[in-house]
């Protein structure tokens, strides 16, 4: 009986610790010989003795382990939120960066074209627009940072959801094993006890039954009695056995499992709260460093040497002048306002009044003759074609005599003058075309006095004349050096008769001329250029076809092409770009590597294009005809004949975006 109770002691204390006399050593949580590794060393500092007790108590208890696993999922849950919001804000950064630069640059274009205002405000509003694109690459590089940090901490939930999972496995299960072993112990306490209180009554009760009825028949109370006792005896065996194994499974969960388990569950909380509060802490300074570098961007700081330091946006806007703007593009047309109009006078006819002195009516101008011209930028520069001075309005006379005869197209009809001559006859102003840049020459080539247009020489008509200076056949560079202009001036000839006589002219450039007028051209030219003025149909024959004929004989006989057998590759391979902004781009960037000659006269003649296509509705002409007309004409003729197609196509991009890679000036 003493065994007995003192198993029943050792059982009713239950899942409490076990006294050092009975084996069992007091849990103590700041003793390191608890465990391999105490799970104190890594608890937070607590603000005081009354939470670290309370702390240390809820971790030695059997709850310890599940309190700790539901902290660490909040952790979890916690980083896995915040990771959510990083992405999010890292899409909204990015979305808004590239949206900021997508309307910088065509802002930045749409700023550049002729429609829009120039001056200081277009210089200052680019400025605007380059401080917009800073700001758009802070964002940029801001999405970029706060989503690592997004992959950071996705990351890190992941390996710490898992060593949850793991370490819950491992510390619920020992916990389950204790509770399994006092469970069994605690059944074999209650089967031990039924059987102790029947021997007890066996042996103290009633003996007036007599005989117990068994299997084998009736016992007496002796034989019971001894029965009964043979039955306590074993489960006494039975229940000291389950109680010994539960103290010691207790014993291992308290001195080394549950430890072990608090310290790992309390590391990966110490892991994922630090993680987490470490994004949250780089998230604070990468917006500062974003306001900051935004600040900057807008008002910088003022260094000693204000001049060299960036302005800001308030500086920069403020430096717009609109006054100036305005009247510097007034004045730009100072050149096209044409001389004061005469008074008006009555003039009675001379049979109806007396004998007066009628004026000259040879049709000749007496005004003097204007030595200088005025390009369409404001900027004097003298004339390279004295004799062929611009005409003004007194001229007109004379010119409405050469201006009706009959010219025949190849269809047979016929025209008179040409809608360029009406509309300068009696404008008062040049007769030279508005639009085309008048070759550059480093010193007039000639001194006669500005004439009107005068037909050409009838003995220089001859096909055989000597090439005294030839200009087919010469390359660009050595025309720019013999003759001082970086556009061959058969090159402007012929662009100035097109545009006089042929931009309604259906099929220009596609359309023959005739071999013999091409042929006789073209040994004027070689003869002496200083004799044609194409301003008068009558020097090129009245045929405007074999004057564009004359312009692409002359690109195809160049000893290198106008675009150059050096960049012929890189043009092939920028028209296979698909991207319609990218191969422009490309084609631009190669164009401005051109030499100069070959980029000047590539310059004309691109505008001229231009024009010719904004009146296709009457010469059937657009982009795609004339690149197929020039497009061989102006690259040359390469090794695969498949180029043929991506020639047209350079031709053709170019031509799109004329104002984008060329200014209209």
């Amino acid at each position: 009986m003493d065994t007995r109770d003192s198993l029943d002691r050792s059982s009713a204390e239950g899942p409490h610790p076990m006294p050092a006399s009975d084996g069992f050593p007091p849990y103590n949580p700041n003793d390191d010989s608890a465990g391999p590794d105490s799970f104190q060393q890594t608890q937070p500092n607590a603000s005081g003795n009354e939470s670290s007790g309370a702390v240390d108590v809820v971790l030695q208890s059997d709850i310890g382990i599940n309190t700790l696993l539901t902290r660490l999922k909040q952790s979890v849950a916690s980083a896995r939120e915040f990771a959510a919001f990083l992405k999010k804000r890292s899409t909204l950064e990015e979305e808004h960066a590239q949206g900021l630069k997508k309307i910088c640059k065509s802002s930045h274009e749409s700023s550049r074209r002729p429609d829009n205002r120039q001056g200081s405000y277009a210089q200052h509003y680019d400025e605007v627009i380059g401080i917009h694109d800073r700001l758009a690459d802070n964002g940029v590089q801001f999405a970029l940072s706060i989503h690592q940090m997004h992959e950071d901490l996705h990351d890190l939930a992941v390996n710490i959801e898992r060593g949850r999972k793991q370490w819950k496995q491992t510390g619920l299960n020992a916990e389950k094993r204790v509770q399994d072993s006092e469970a069994l112990m605690e059944k074999a306490k209650a089967k031990y006890d039924s059987l102790a209180d029947d021997y007890d009554r066996a042996r103290t009760g009633d003996k007036q039954s007599g005989r117990v009825f068994g299997l084998k028949g009736p016992k007496s109370a002796a034989q019971h009695e001894e029965d009964l006792n043979r039955k306590m005896q074993a489960a006494d065996a039975d229940y000291a056995s389950k109680v010994q194994t539960a103290r010691s499974q207790r014993q291992e969960l308290i001195s080394t499992q549950r430890p072990q388990a608090v310290k790992a569950i309390l590391d990966l909380i110490n892991e994922c709260d630090a993680g987490l509060t470490l994004q949250l802490q780089k998230f604070a300074s990468f917006n500062e460093k974003l306001l900051l570098g935004n600040g900057l961007c807008v008002s910088p700081l003022k260094g000693q040497n204000n001049d060299q330091s960036p302005r800001s946006l308030r500086d920069v806007v403020f430096q717009i002048d609109n006054t100036h703007d305005l009247n510097s593009y007034i004045s730009s047309f100072s050149s096209r306002a044409g001389q004061r109009p005469a008074d008006i006078r009555y003039q009675p006819h001379p049979s109806t009044g007396p004998t007066q002195q009628a004026p000259p009516t040879d049709g000749r101008s007496h005004i003097e003759p204007n030595t200088q011209a005025t390009t369409p930028s404001g900027n004097f520069h003298p004339n390279p074609f004295p004799d062929n001075a611009l005409v003004s309005s007194t001229t007109q006379n004379q010119r409405s005599e050469t201006d009706h005869f009959p010219v025949q197209n190849p269809a047979g009809q016929s025209y008179e003058g040409s809608p360029h001559q009406q509309t300068f006859a009696g404008s008062g102003v040049a007769a030279a075309p508005p639009q085309l840049p008048q070759p550059q020459l480093s010193s007039p080539l000639y001194s006669q006095p500005h004439n009107p247009p005068t037909p050409v020489n009838p003995d220089l008509t001859h096909p055989d004349l000597p090439p005294l200076r030839p200009v087919f056949g010469v390359s660009l560079e050595e025309l720019l050096h013999r003759d001082g202009s970086a556009i061959p001036l058969v090159v402007y000839q012929c662009l100035q008769a097109v545009e006089l006589f042929g931009l309604d002219f259906e099929g220009i450039y596609r359309l023959s001329g005739s071999a013999m007028h091409i042929s006789k051209l073209r040994a004027i030219f070689d003869h002496d250029p200083s004799q044609v003025d194409f301003r008068n149909p009558e020097n090129f024959f009245h045929d405007v076809n074999s004057v564009a004929g004359l312009l692409k004989q002359f690109f195809r006989e160049l000893p290198d092409p106008l675009f150059t057998h050096h960049h012929f590759q890189n043009f092939i391979e920028a028209a296979h770009i698909d991207d319609d902004i990218t191969r422009r781009d490309s084609i631009h960037a190669i164009v401005n590597s051109l030499p100069d000659p070959n980029y000047a006269t590539l310059r004309a003649l691109t505008l001229h294009l231009h024009r010719v296509q904004e009146h296709s509705s009457a010469n059937r002409m657009n982009s795609g005809n004339l690149a197929i007309c020039f497009g061989p004409t102006l690259m040359g003729t390469g090794s695969n004949i498949a180029d043929a197609g991506w020639q047209v196509r350079v031709i053709e991009t170019i031509l799109h975006n004329t104002y984008q890679i060329f200014d209209d000036d």
